[in-house]
């Protein structure tokens, strides 16, 4: 197995790990009641998605 003459340094080590931090979310409205759902899903409030109730909820 080769192993590496000489260590790393912490640039090289922190370019390589740029890529690997988690991402936020983008979160958008629920027209019918107001909710914050993620893009293309369907709103887990009122079951509406696109303007129709698409599921039904019960109301508790």
């Amino acid at each position: 197995m080769p192993n590496p003459k000489r260590r790393h340094s912490r640039s090289r080590r922190d370019k390589r790990r740029t890529h690997d931090s988690l991402r936020v979310r983008s979160a958008s409205v629920c027209p019918n009641c107001g909710v914050s759902v993620l893009p293309h899903r369907v709103c887990k409030e009122c079951g509406h998605y696109k303007g129709r109730e698409v599921i039904e909820v019960d109301e508790e």
